[in-house]
């Protein structure tokens, strides 16, 4: 199916906002990748900050709906855990350019969107919370400072925009699952001897 102009718009924005990032990539540029007049982007588009916006607060929305439903489900910690790691790492493998838009450029959010983006990003953290909190309730997971865990265990799913190549050897799926581990044993109540 193919893109409105609306979407190839937002596609080839993400691009530029990856690569040069969003202060220094102009209407003009984008418009110059679709090979258009600047002047009619503004017919699909109102401005710069409104790609940025909708950029960022999809790839939110995504993330949001995903651990809503991890949480939603009767699953242990250590499933939950799993199935928010794997749908992070979908998520941003799925889209590398947005995805990267999402994690560096959000800062250059006009201040009332950027209240409003803060707002989910922390709602997302607390859902990884949630399963921390749970985790500890089974006596699964040890960990006393749930801000630092969640924020480590983010950190290295977000670092996959820096080194993930589609074609690479590894498929997201088998990503999630290396990540997963890795984090579950840094989690687990050690067991005293």
């Amino acid at each position: 199916m193919e893109k409105s102009r609306k979407e190839q718009i937002i596609q080839s924005a993400a691009k530029l906002f990856k690569e040069k990032g969003f202060e220094a990539a102009s209407m003009r540029d984008i418009a110059r990748t679709l090979g258009i007049e600047a002047a009619s982007l503004y017919s699909h588009i109102k401005s710069k900050d409104e790609i940025l916006e909708l950029i960022c607060f999809r790839t939110a929305d995504e993330l949001i709906k995903a651990i809503d439903e991890v949480n939603d489900l009767y699953f242990n910690a250590e499933e939950k855990l799993s199935m928010a790691i794997k749908n992070h790492v979908k998520i941003i493998t799925e889209n590398l350019d947005s995805s990267s838009v999402f994690l560096r450029e959000w800062r250059h959010l006009t201040k009332p969107k950027l209240k409003e983006f803060i707002s989910l990003r922390d709602r997302y953290e607390n859902g990884f919370k949630q399963i921390l909190v749970n985790g500890e309730n089974e006596n699964v997971f040890d960990a006393p400072d749930k801000k630092f865990a969640v924020l480590t265990i983010l950190s290295a799913l977000n670092w996959l925009t820096e080194w993930y190549n589609p074609n690479g050897k590894m498929t997201p799926d088998e990503i999630a699952e290396h990540l997963t581990e890795f984090i579950l044993t840094g989690l687990r109540v050690k067991s005293v001897v």
